[in-house]
C-alpha cells in the first residue's frame, strides 16, 4: 500500500512526525509532501497567482511553498503521478478540528483534495488544553488501533474521515465514538493594537466554543467526554430538504 502523508502545520511540525510513524506501521511505501511553513486555517485553497516550488528533503520527503491543497495536488500530478497513493493521511494537527473548524482547516482540506482525486483519506487532529501540553502518544496509539479497521472496511467515495483525539493520556481515553459534526456558537476574539507609526492593526485570536454551546452526539461532545471522535464528512454540500423545497417554490 502506497501512503501519502501531509499536513497544514508544516514539514517540520511534531504532528507530522507522529503521522509518519503511524503510516510506517502500515506500509514501507510512505511518501511525505507537506507545506514549507505553517498553513493553519488555509482551508481548501489552491495557489494560482504565483509559482510553486518543490524542495526534496530526502528520498520520499518533499516540502512545498504552498498550501496543503497544493501539496496533495502536486503529489498526485507530479511526484506520485506514476503510482498514485492508495491512502492519504493528513495531520496530526496541532489542535482539534471539530464543528465549524472543518471549514477553515487546512488539515481537512488536504484530505478533501485527496478525496477529489478518488483516494481514501483520513484527517487526524490532537486536542490540547490551556497549558498546551500535547499528548502526541494518544494520537499515535489510538490511530494505530483505528486505521486498520477503517482500511479493512473501507468507506464510500467522496467521503473523508475526520478523527480527533482528546486532550488526555492514551491510557485515560474512554474509547471511540462515531459522531456527527457539531455546530456551535463561537467566541471569536479580535484584538486591535497600534504599530510604532500609530496605525491600528489586528490579530484574529482563537475561536473557542462559547459556554454551553456544545451538543450531545457530536465531535465536540465526544472530545469533552474523553473519547476519540470519528466523523465521516461528505464532499457533496447540497442540503437535500432545501433542494426539494426550492424546486416546489421556483420551478
Amino acid at each position: 500500500m502506497r501512503i501519502l502523508v501531509t499536513n497544514d502545520d508544516g514539514i517540520a511540525a511534531p504532528g507530522i512526525k507522529v503521522l509518519e510513524r503511524i503510516a510506517r506501521g502500515l506500509s514501507k511505501d510512505v511518501w511525505v509532501v507537506a507545506p514549507e511553513t505553517q498553513q493553519s486555517a488555509s482551508s481548501h485553497s489552491l495557489t494560482l497567482h504565483r509559482p510553486l516550488r518543490l524542495r526534496r528533503i530526502s528520498g520520499r520527503r518533499y516540502a512545498v511553498n504552498g498550501t496543503p491543497t497544493d501539496c496533495v495536488f502536486l503529489a498526485f500530478n507530479k511526484i506520485l503521478a506514476d503510482g498514485l497513493p492508495d491512502l492519504v493521511l493528513s495531520g496530526v494537527n496541532d489542535g482539534p478540528n471539530v464543528g465549524e473548524d472543518v471549514t477553515y482547516s487546512g488539515t481537512i482540506a488536504a484530505a478533501m483534495e485527496a478525496t477529489l482525486f478518488g483516494a481514501p483519506a483520513v484527517a487526524f487532529s490532537q486536542a490540547y488544553g490551556d497549558g498546551r501540553k500535547h499528548h502526541w502518544a494518544t494520537a499515535e496509539q489510538w490511530a494505530g488501533r483505528l486505521l486498520p479497521k477503517l482500511i479493512e472496511r473501507g468507506w464510500p467515495k467522496r467521503v473523508l474521515i475526520n478523527v480527533n483525539f482528546p486532550d488526555l493520556p492514551a491510557a485515560d481515553v474512554r474509547g471511540v465514538k462515531v459522531v456527527r459534526q457539531g455546530l456551535h456558537a463561537l467566541d471569536d476574539t479580535l484584538e486591535e493594537r497600534i504599530d510604532p507609526r500609530g496605525r491600528p492593526y489586528y490579530w484574529i485570536g482563537a475561536q473557542l466554543p462559547a459556554a454551553g454551546s456544545g451538543q450531545r452526539g457530536t465531535d465536540m461532545s465526544a472530545l469533552d467526554e474523553g473519547y476519540v471522535s470519528v466523523t465521516p464528512l461528505h464532499m457533496d454540500l447540497t442540503h437535500r430538504r432545501t433542494l426539494t423545497w426550492l424546486r416546489e417554490v421556483i420551478e
